[in-house]
């Protein structure tokens, strides 16, 4: 299933998008819908990243531009839009098309079977990524302990001590059990596949969770859960819906 954000500030032209989306012969998952640049900064803060991002360029509070170069998305970009002269730009970033107002069946149709032959050509076969996970959970090859810089000093935090890693202010941190926390070199992407899926699970783009670290589970609007963590991260934990089913297994393991 290929999951789609669209952000579009116009109801009807969203509508309308979603509508033919659902029509198509591949399996698509509309997870959410933005209408403006502060919305949709905030869903791609907060979720993980789609699968594709169906963006229209003039929004109500700035250009779908602002998003991508603000937050520098890896995910593929179709463009929907009903100017055409903002074509060459759009290639600057990481498009699959262009696609111009109001959208074509066909038009739409030639983009998705591009992203589709994107995906499979970049993803490797689920065979390979379960069997790799497992000779690694078997062989038990992730960190044990980390070093952090306290001051001057420096101090090892043994895997157990971990609550969770998260990332804020451009900055990513560790926090142990205890209710320490402090920076580190490494990225949550670095870090998520440095670390047993055992014992961590990557909530979203902003935080990686530890098993121990889940004090209440709670559900949450737009099929989405809230978590309650010990100690607080201080800001809203919320499993995105795309996760929901892989977090429950994990958690039910």
């Amino acid at each position: 299933m290929i999951t789609a954000l669209i952000v579009e500030d116009e109801r009807l032209s969203a509508e309308r998008l979603q509508s033919q989306l659902l029509h198509l012969k591949e399996d698509i998952n509309i997870v959410g819908v933005c209408d403006s640049v502060s919305d949709a900064k905030q869903w791609l803060r907060d979720e993980s990243l789609p699968d594709v991002i169906f963006i229209d360029i003039q929004l109500n509070d700035g250009t779908g531009f602002d998003i991508l170069h603000d937050l520098k998305l890896s995910c593929p970009i179709i463009f929907t839009t009903a100017y055409d002269e903002y074509a060459v730009k759009a290639f600057r970033f990481n498009s699959i098309d262009y696609l111009l107002k109001p959208i074509a069946r066909e038009n739409l149709e030639r983009a998705v079977a591009k992203l589709t032959s994107q995906i499979s050509t970049a993803t490797p076969s689920l065979g390979e990524q379960e069997i790799t996970g497992l000779e690694r959970i078997i062989s038990g090859d992730f960190k044990k302990r980390f070093l952090v810089k306290i001051g001057e000093q420096f101090k090892t935090v043994n895997i157990e001590e971990v609550a969770y890693f998260f990332f804020d202010d451009g900055m990513t941190y560790i926090s142990t059990i205890d209710g320490n926390r402090w920076p580190l070199d490494s990225s949550l992407d670095q870090l998520e596949s440095a670390v047993s899926p055992l014992q961590f699970f990557r909530v979203n783009r902003k935080l990686i969770i530890s098993l121990q670290s889940i004090h209440e589970i709670h559900t949450y609007f737009n099929s989405r859960l809230l978590l309650k963590l010990k100690p607080s991260v201080g800001f809203e934990v919320i499993v995105s819906r795309d996760r929901v089913s892989t977090f429950k297994r994990w958690m039910d393991l």
